[in-house]
């Protein structure tokens, strides 16, 4: 994450995580379904994109060597997980189309990696972001920097649905979308922090929170990890080496297996019956929706706003308003709906309801 404009930084956050969840809890559930869990590692920048550019290198080709091991430990040690990588070449990949390749995938789990770089030859540390309010002047600077490069892209006014990543307004409403899987990113982020501290030895400069261009779309955990500055040349020339390379992706396996075991494989029905005070269970009116489109502005509901379809229905979520088609119980009914759906709307996606509050179709079920 660079300070000086002479440098072109992308920093991607595939983070995005667009419902407000109405329960407080560390758990990302897989109901005990025993189901192969989905991790995508994103090395950021690549091609016309070198990133951050130091003495000893450039960030594109330390965070795709790191990314690459990181989805070796996975493969081999933890065979219940699926690793889909965003690049495992040198390619660019347009920032929206990470968001598009984890909610293809169905991915329970979003991890970024890239690198630091600063005038300031003496900074160093390692760091991770997680999306959320600015809590610091500072913090929306980088951020404001960091979302302009979506200006190069092709088609970016469509791509980005007019975002403009000079305005202040427009970084905080994002911001804004970060309700749902907070606690379960902060939770990965403090690990991985802690690793990098204990077992590697690095410095540590913590968890942080900016409003990056939250590729909202995506709905997941995710985690934007700086593994140093390359601008330094005593850390770079660590980052730079195999045991360096090795030690940081060792150090971020360690955490996802431990995010894994803590969130992930602990059952959904376990948390809600310890959350249950009553010995009575309690009965939740769910049913399943189409989410087809999202406006910092109310849309007038009418079937010429939505491709021709009707029933439409509003839901505010975060100074958002969110638009949804159809309503079942039943979900095989809602997925049958879906695929014809997504044909004119190729972003939507199925989401649940309980008791009147949009939470995941996995706690739904579980619920149920």
């Amino acid at each position: 994450m660079r300070n000086t404009s002479k440098y072109n930084l992308f920093r991607i956050i595939s983070l995005a995580l667009l419902i407000i969840i109405s329960f407080s809890t560390f758990s990302q559930d897989n109901s005990s379904s025993k189901k192969k869990m989905v991790v995508v590692i994103d090395a950021g920048h690549g091609g016309k994109d070198p990133g951050a550019m130091g003495p000893k290198g450039n960030e594109k080709d330390l965070v795709l060597a790191v990314a690459l091991k990181l989805g070796k430990y996975i493969e081999e040690n933890l065979k219940d997980v699926k690793v889909i990588y965003t690049r495992n070449t040198d390619v660019f990949v347009e920032l929206y189309r990470r968001a598009q390749i984890a909610n293809k995938a169905n991915a329970d789990l979003f991890i970024s990696i890239h690198a630091n770089s600063n005038d300031n030859p003496k900074a160093y540390g390692c760091e991770s972001w997680i999306m959320g309010l600015h809590k610091s002047a500072s913090n929306l600077a980088v951020a404001k920097k960091e979302n302009s490069v979506i200006l190069q892209e092709d088609n970016y006014e469509e791509q980005y649905e007019g975002f403009d990543p000079n305005s202040a307004e427009g970084q905080i409403i994002f911001s804004l979308y970060q309700n749902e899987y907070l606690n379960q990113s902060a939770f990965l982020a403090g690990e991985i922090q802690k690793q990098f501290k204990n077992r590697v030895g690095r410095y540590d400069r913590g968890v942080k929170q900016a409003g990056f261009w939250v590729l909202y779309k995506t709905v997941m955990p995710s985690v934007l990890i700086e593994l140093g500055f390359v601008s330094n040349v005593k850390e770079a020339t660590y980052l730079f080496s195999e045991d360096g390379e090795t030690y940081m992706a060792s150090a971020i396996y360690r955490a996802f297996k431990k995010y894994k075991q803590e969130i992930f494989d602990k059952p959904v029905q376990k948390i809600y019956e310890e959350k249950e005070t009553k010995k009575e269970v309690k009965k939740h009116d769910i049913y399943y929706s189409i989410q087809i489109a999202t406006s910092k502005k109310q849309v007038k509901i009418k079937p010429s706003k939505f491709k021709g379809y009707k029933n439409v229905f509003e839901f505010k979520d975060a100074n958002v308003y969110k638009y949804f088609y159809g309503k079942e119980k039943d979900y095989d009914k809602i997925s049958t709906l879906y695929k014809e759906v997504k044909k004119k709307f190729k972003d939507s996606f199925p989401v649940a309801f309980v008791d009147g509050k949009k939470t995941s179709i996995k706690e739904a079920k579980a619920l149920k």
